[in-house]
């Protein structure tokens, strides 16, 4: 598949400036021994968009679409789909998340709070929090608070989940604190993600002390009803329209093209899988043409069925609709409707189903309202899915927040913590369905710790039975 991909390389920040140099045959002017602000951040996020969001060239986010039956491999089992790793599968994303991009980020922090550049500081350290809270979601412990310590720390211990928690809230708290001072130049067109509207990723910082403080609604130790205040709390400085969503725009043109238009290209093996797709036509939703492309062979919507034993024809099986996978469409990271969802079930948590319901209500229609669909089918369709009750509350709330966080990994997080949507594991299944990613092999031989031991069915921290 034809990827882009913007590459930083930061050699060093500060070079002394105590002796006076004429003539220094070891400066490279091709090779700048400190990268301005601006210069760092727009490859950054570039970085998090293709590579974190969505695959680039790694597997994780795909593989994780694969568990939660979104996405499926035109290929015999056993495939990813069938829950078929090896800790080496991983070694890309462990590449692209730490070294590549946590670790330019942690340059860009140091290097913006030292020239009192504050609104990119803020930055790094909102986006710090989103990275770490993608991979800790994904293995567990992983190593973040000596991992940065210098080059001399090759091997830094792993810090519990639990406390990588504490960092991201730490990091989101510390990034609003940082924008609010206002000091030093301001991001303008070197910000992909807001064009440099501060205000904007306040808002998002917000939405994300939500996200992280509601995953911990089961965690050990922790309260759901106080976890979902913490959360309302938080969501009253949140994102308050689709304007707000953290995405990446692109241009469509070769080599500008939309990552996950790559993802589904004719060459690649990947379609939508069936579960995904049957359930649109199970809800009567009308969002399946606008979030679904029909067969090119048949004309029909047709997912494929992950586990078979047989190949089809690529053109047999549905892939996103243009709206998800035009080369020019806009890569989604955060979510306005998210906001919206969390703080529904944070309502049904502290006050029950009838709190919820308008909240959920507004955010299915914010979402079709997001993707096309006129506000009377969207509101057909919230009477044919029935009012939230004690039964389903929580069933509705997430399934619907699925769809509008569609190929995005906060919806593994999701079913790993509430159970929803409803999934079973698939034919030809290699085990029951993974709750973790395996750490990478390159990890394994250069940095060895007992977490590493871990199996695709073991259970993060936060993932109580």
């Amino acid at each position: 598949m034809k990827k882009i991909y913007l590459v930083l390389t930061v050699i060093s920040l500060v070079m002394s400036s105590g002796c006076k140099k004429y003539i220094d045959v070891n400066n490279d002017p091709n090779r700048p021994i400190s990268v301005t602000e601006p210069l760092m951040l727009a490859p950054i996020e570039m970085l998090i968009s293709q590579n974190i969001n969505a695959a680039g060239d790694g597997n994780l986010s795909i593989v994780l679409q694969q568990y939660l039956q979104v996405i499926a491999l035109n290929q015999v089992a056993p495939n990813f789909g069938t829950y078929l790793m090896y800790s080496q599968d991983m070694d890309g994303d462990w590449n692209n998340m730490y070294v590549r991009t946590l670790n330019n980020l942690s340059i860009l922090k140091v290097k913006a709070a030292a020239n009192g550049n504050f609104n990119y500081s803020g930055i790094a350290k909102i986006l710090t929090a989103y990275c770490l809270g993608t991979a800790t979601d994904a293995w567990g412990d992983i190593p973040y608070s000596t991992a940065f310590a210098g080059k001399d720390n090759l091997t830094p211990v792993y810090d519990s989940q639990e406390s990588i928690y504490k960092q991201i809230n730490s990091l989101l708290e510390d990034g609003i604190a940082d924008i609010a001072k206002q000091g030093g130049i301001k991001p303008g067109s070197d910000d992909y993600f807001y064009n440099g509207e501060m205000e904007k990723w306040t808002k998002l910082a917000y939405t994300l002390k939500a996200r992280y403080l509601m995953h911990l609604t089961k965690a050990p130790g922790y309260n759901a009803a106080t976890q979902a205040q913490l959360a309302l709390t938080a969501l009253t400085n949140g994102m308050t329209g689709n304007a707000d969503d953290l995405k990446m725009i692109f241009v469509g043109t070769p080599g500008t093209e939309n990552p996950w238009q790559q993802n589904f290209l004719p060459a690649s093996t990947l379609v939508l899988g069936d579960t995904f797709v049957n359930g649109f036509k199970t809800r009567n939703d009308p969002r399946l043409s606008k979030m679904v492309a029909p067969a090119k062979e048949t004309g029909l919507y047709t997912g494929r069925e992950a586990g078979l034993n047989e190949i089809g024809s690529l053109e047999s099986y549905s892939i996103p609709a243009a709206f998800y996978a035009a080369p020019s469409a806009f890569n989604y990271l955060v979510n306005y409707t998210e906001a919206l969802f969390l703080k529904a079930e944070a309502n049904l948590i502290i006050s029950g189903a009838a709190a919820a319901q308008p909240i959920y209500a507004e955010a299915v229609r914010t979402h079709m309202t997001k993707v096309g669909v006129s506000t009377l089918d969207a509101n057909a369709y919230l009477i044919s899915r029935g009012n939230l009750s004690s039964a389903n509350a929580l069933r509705l709330i997430i399934e619907e927040k699925s769809i509008s966080n569609f190929l995005n990994a906060e919806n593994y997080t999701d079913w790993r913590r509430t159970g929803f949507p409803v999934l079973t594991k698939v034919k030809n299944a290699l085990s029951e369905i993974p709750r973790r990613v395996l750490y990478p092999n390159t990890e394994m031989i250069s940095n060895p710790q007992p977490q590493q031991n871990a199996k695709l069915t073991d259970r993060v921290w936060w993932d109580k039975n």
